[in-house]
């Protein structure tokens, strides 16, 4: 948890199946998150695809909030054990990272950079990793800024299975530098 420049709490905790799907189901159905997602599925085809996340190992779901108020959804993985992994000589403990804004009263307010800030900070504590990736979709320019903003740097454009990506790199040293500096 931490307070930051926009002078609200941020915090993240674990996606929970009972007390999420919903909430997530209707975010994956707003109109700026469908395009670059992909899952506005019905309610049962997307409590069944939460299940298959939640479960899976590699990854970590996690709900972001602003003074305690659920409004971003974002997954950590292990990149060697995803599908990117197969598209980029993966060290065994490169970390990635996936998100979206979910309540639509939320865009527009400077709010992704903090908050990507922090989900990365707390990413680092890991002492293994070393670098974290990103690929998003590479029509959502406003994203790409966002992850340049916070040290990702630009890679190489790559199809994966249910994208054209963006893929993006934010090592330690760098990440660490632009805090320091108060970039």
């Amino acid at each position: 948890m931490n307070q930051l420049e926009i002078g609200l709490t941020i915090a993240f905790r674990k996606a929970e199946f009972e007390k999420d799907a919903a909430m997530l189901h209707k975010w994956h159905h707003e109109p700026h998150v469908i395009p670059y997602w992909n899952q506005n599925f019905p309610f049962s085809q997307f409590t069944k695809h939460l299940k298959k996340l939640l479960a899976d190992d590699h990854q970590t779901l996690w709900i972001g909030m602003l003074d305690g108020t659920p409004m971003s959804y974002w997954e950590t993985y292990w990149a060697k054990e995803d599908v990117i992994g197969k598209h980029y000589e993966a060290k065994q403990y490169d970390q990635g990272v996936h998100l979206l804004i979910g309540d639509p009263a939320y865009l527009g307010k400077g709010l992704s950079l903090p908050m990507l800030r922090e989900i990365v900070k707390q990413m680092f504590t890991d002492k293994r990793t070393d670098q974290i990736i990103a690929e998003p979709d590479h029509r959502n320019v406003k994203m790409i800024h966002i992850f340049e903003k916070c040290g990702f740097i630009r890679q190489y454009e790559m199809k994966l299975p249910d994208k054209k990506a963006l893929f993006m790199i934010c090592t330690r040293e760098e990440f660490e530098r632009r805090l320091k500096d108060g970039l």
